[in-house]
């Protein structure tokens, strides 16, 4: 291993075999600048004392880190997108470059990429990422974790000095390669694929390494038994991920079996999109013209990429067990949903009828008022001890309202979360850290124009004093 780190490295992927991935050889580029390294989950991994050349070598080459595999990972997958399958997907412009072990809890961690160069499965095109790219799912990520949101992370972002020839954006534009961080890159579509395929074997293997490595509570003796408790515990995860999503007023925008992973991480992020209001219709792709994965059909969507999930395991049991087991994501996405906003607001629970009173005497007011949604959240962190500060908001109008009063009337029965510090000060400000479209084109423009990173990095600044006003560990190095 390097000389400036301690880590346990892993190669547990590759003990499933080559039916599931294709090694490859990353795209060797003329130039690396890092922009990016996410330090407090390196410490995480074991890499947190790389120097920034150890760190190049390792993110931006790929030198190999020792112990774990020596020539990166492509993974096989299929899927449904935009509920068309899709037999020709695979990793077409990243792989698996290693697996690390958590230092502080021992999970398995996953570093993938994004923007690594071709593979078998890149369909043409050039396997790159660009610039904007990156920058785009560092902001995703990051507010995400602030906000309680169970997400993979950007570990590292180095720009590599290409030009990229793109129809969305302005062009040539510059390149990028991203790793990011994840417990797990298994996605309802890897198993879909073997599926389609015919491979009962493979999906028998899939289904058991993948209990054993990320689920063992979810293991049974009996195989038909084993397969309904995998997808019940996977039910559970999604559900929980889609009720932090609603809570966070996130709109993913590309809600594709490929990327749903069965750990229920929130990860991929392409079109993404934060709610100035709330408006179930609200889409985050200008291409999703049905609206199918709007912020308001999120919930129905990941159900319905769970029965594909279901559909994969019949041949391991009666479909009246999967069924039951698919019965209990509307259950834990109900469960989830109060703790999640409960978790926004500071606030301690009470009981689950009275926490759901509040959230959906919340969802009410929200939906009717349309106040801004984040301030909202803001403005009410602490509850009723925060009516003062909520007073001289920009929005204590909407709470002079009478559809409030059933919010304040819930809020009554509710305490402060332990550790709440009201005298943070992310609360002296009057409006909250927002991560909308308009400020994610504001905080573009000074780099494509500049190359100036100042306003992106006060930016990191500014939602890493967000999570500490909130409780949430997070930090990066930009």
């Amino acid at each position: 291993m390097p000389a400036s780190a301690s880590y346990r490295a892993s190669t547990r992927h590759s003990d499933l075999g080559s039916d599931f991935y294709d090694l490859v050889r990353p795209a060797e580029f003329p130039q690396h600048i890092l922009r990016y390294r996410n330090q407090r989950w390196a410490e995480r991994a074991g890499l947190g004392s790389l120097s920034d050349e150890e760190w190049i070598d390792h993110f931006g080459r790929f030198v190999p880190l020792p112990d774990s595999f020596e020539q990166p990972l492509a993974l096989r997958y299929h899927g449904h997108q935009f509920r068309t399958y899709n037999p020709h997907l695979g990793d077409g412009r990243g792989f698996l470059f290693a697996q690390l072990h958590d230092v502080q809890d021992g999970r398995l961690l996953d570093l993938g990429t994004k923007g690594s160069g071709q593979t078998p499965w890149s369909r043409h095109a050039d396997g790159r990422l660009t610039l904007k790219g990156g920058v785009r799912e560092i902001l995703a990520t990051e507010m995400l974790e602030a906000l309680g949101v169970e997400t993979s992370k950007s570990f590292s972002l180095i720009e590599t000095g290409e030009e990229l020839e793109r129809g969305d954006e302005p062009s040539p534009t510059r390149a990028s390669v991203l790793v990011r961080l994840s417990h797990s890159h298994i996605r309802i579509g890897t198993f879909q694929r073997l599926l389609y395929l015919d491979e009962t074997d493979n999906l028998r293997k899939l289904l058991d390494y993948t209990i054993r490595t990320y689920m063992p509570q979810a293991w049974r003796e009996e195989e038909p038994d084993r397969a309904a408790a995998f997808l019940e515990e996977v039910c559970r995860r999604v559900a929980r991920m889609g009720a932090q999503w609603m809570a966070a007023g996130f709109v993913h925008g590309v809600l594709n079996t490929d990327n749903i992973n069965v750990t229920g991480e929130s990860f991929d992020y392409g079109p993404w999109r934060f709610l100035p209001v709330y408006e179930p219709g609200f889409t985050a792709a200008y291409f999703d013209e049905t609206g199918l994965y709007a912020f308001g059909r999120q919930p129905d969507t990941l159900l319905w990429n769970l029965y594909r999930l279901a559909e994969c395991l019949l041949s391991f049991a009666p479909q009246s067990s999967l069924e039951q087991a698919l019965s209990t994501f509307e259950p834990a996405l109900h469960r989830e949903f109060p703790g999640a906003i409960l978790r926004r607001l500071g606030l301690q629970s009470k009981s689950f009828e009275q926490d759901g009173a509040l959230a959906k005497a919340l969802w009410s007011f929200l939906h009717e008022s349309k106040t801004p949604f984040e301030q909202t959240f803001f403005d009410w962190h602490g509850g009723l001890l925060s009516a003062q500060r909520a007073e001289k908001s920009p929005s204590a109008h909407f709470y002079a309202q009478p559809s409030f009063e059933p919010v304040r009337a819930a809020l009554v029965n509710f305490d402060p979360a332990p550790g709440i510090q009201f005298g943070h000060p992310y609360f002296a400000r009057t409006a909250p850290c927002t991560m909308l479209i308009d400020e994610v084109e504001a905080l573009w423009a000074p780099i494509a124009a500049e190359d100036d990173w100042s306003v992106f990095k006060a930016k990191l600044d500014q939602i890493r004093s967000m999570a500490a006003a909130y409780g949430i560990e997070t930090s990066s190095q930009a």
